[in-house]
C-alpha cells in the first residue's frame, strides 16, 4: 500500500489540447485525489468544452461527473480560440463518448460541495479563465479557509500572447483573475514566462507515440493538431502551457519559482489583462503570487512521457 498522502484537487478548465494533456498528467499523479472536474468557457464555447471534458474523463476512466460552469466572463464578451484548438475545441484524435451524465450541479455548486465535504484543504488547478474560481470566492467566503492553493495557468510577467500585454486566459476574464490575485489565498501562477519554455518538440512527442498505448497515441495526436497553428507562428515545438500548472505542484524541484506582488490591469486601452509584476518591490506590497518563471525542460518532457507510459494495457 502506498504511503503517499493524496492531495484533494479540483480540475477547472476549458479543454483545449493543453488542458487535456494537463488532465492526463493529473490523472496519473499518485499524489492527487481528483474530487471534481469543472468547465468554463474560453478555448471554445461552454457547451463544446464541457463535452470535451466529459470525453476526456471517459478516455482516462475517471468516474467523476463533470460540472458545467460559467458560459461567459464576469464582465464583457467571451473570447474563444478556434485558431489554436479547432471548431470542437479539441480537434484531432477520435475520443470515446461520455460515460457518465453531466452533473446536476453547477461548477460553483460542485466546487463548494467538494470544499465543504473535504477533511483536508483542497487545491484548485485552473487552466482556463478564472471565472469559476472567482465566482466561488465571491459566493462562498466561508469556504476560503478550505482552499490550500489555487494553481493557475495564465498571464505573462514580461509579455502577452493574445495582445502585446495580455495572455489569453487572463484576457478572457481579467476581473476574475484580479479577484483571485487579491483573494489573500496562496496563488501559484504559471504564465508565459515558464510555459513558452516548456516546449515539446516533434521527436519528443514521437517518444509518447512510441509507447503504443491508446492514451499515449491520443496525446501524440493532440500535439500533432496543436502544433499545426503553433508552428505557423514560428515555434519549433509545441508550447505546453497548462501541464505546467499540474507538474509544478508535484515536481517543484524542476521549476524556478519566485514570489512577487502581481496585479491585473483592468482598464488599459492596450494593456487590459496584463499581469504586472513589481519585480523590485517598489510598491512595498507583500508578494501575492508564487510565480513560476523557468524550468528544466528535459526533465519536464521526461516526466510527461513517464505519465503517458502509465496507460499500458488501457482500453478505450
Amino acid at each position: 500500500m502506498s504511503d503517499i498522502k493524496k492531495r484533494p484537487v479540483i480540475l477547472d478548465g476549458d479543454p483545449g489540447h493543453d488542458d487535456a494533456i494537463a488532465w492526463v498528467l493529473a490523472a496519473t499523479c499518485p499524489e492527487f485525489d481528483i474530487k471534481a472536474i469543472t468547465t468554463v468557457a474560453g478555448n471554445q464555447t461552454l457547451e463544446k468544452v464541457t463535452y470535451n471534458a466529459r470525453r476526456i474523463a471517459a478516455l482516462l476512466h475517471l468516474d467523476i461527473e463533470v460540472a458545467k460552469g460559467r458560459n461567459r466572463p464576469l464582465c464583457g464578451d467571451l473570447i474563444i480560440a478556434p485558431n489554436f484548438h479547432g471548431e470542437t475545441g479539441l480537434d484531432g484524435p477520435k475520443l470515446p463518448e461520455p460515460h457518465l451524465p453531466l452533473s446536476s450541479l453547477s461548477a460553483i455548486e460542485m466546487m463548494a460541495k467538494v470544499l465543504r465535504e473535504s477533511e483536508e484543504k483542497v487545491t484548485i488547478i485552473s487552466t482556463g479563465a478564472q471565472t469559476n474560481t472567482a465566482a466561488l470566492l465571491i459566493a462562498h467566503p466561508e469556504l476560503h479557509e478550505k482552499i490550500e492553493m489555487i494553481s493557475t495557468m495564465g498571464g505573462g510577467l514580461r509579455n502577452g500572447n493574445w495582445t502585446a500585454g495580455a495572455e489569453f486566459n487572463i484576457l478572457v476574464d481579467p476581473e476574475a483573475a484580479h479577484i483571485v490575485a487579491h483573494s489573500g489565498l496562496p496563488v501559484q501562477m504559471c504564465g508565459l514566462d515558464v510555459t513558452e519554455k516548456a516546449l515539446v518538440y516533434p521527436e519528443e512527442w514521437d517518444r509518447i507515440r512510441a509507447l503504443h498505448n491508446p492514451v499515449a497515441e491520443v496525446v501524440a495526436g493532440w500535439f500533432d493538431f496543436f502544433f499545426i497553428h503553433v508552428s505557423s507562428l514560428g515555434w519549433a515545438g509545441a508550447t505546453t502551457h497548462d501541464p505546467c500548472a499540474v507538474m509544478s505542484l508535484v515536481h517543484p524541484e524542476i521549476f524556478d519559482i519566485r514570489d512577487y506582488y502581481v496585479d491585473i490591469e483592468l482598464n488599459g486601452k492596450y494593456t487590459r489583462g496584463a499581469t504586472v509584476a513589481d519585480f523590485d518591490n517598489i510598491s512595498g506590497n507583500k508578494p501575492n503570487m508564487r510565480c513560476v518563471v523557468g524550468l528544466n525542460r528535459e526533465k519536464f518532457v521526461d516526466y510527461l512521457v513517464e505519465a503517458c507510459s502509465r496507460f499500458e494495457g488501457w482500453e478505450i
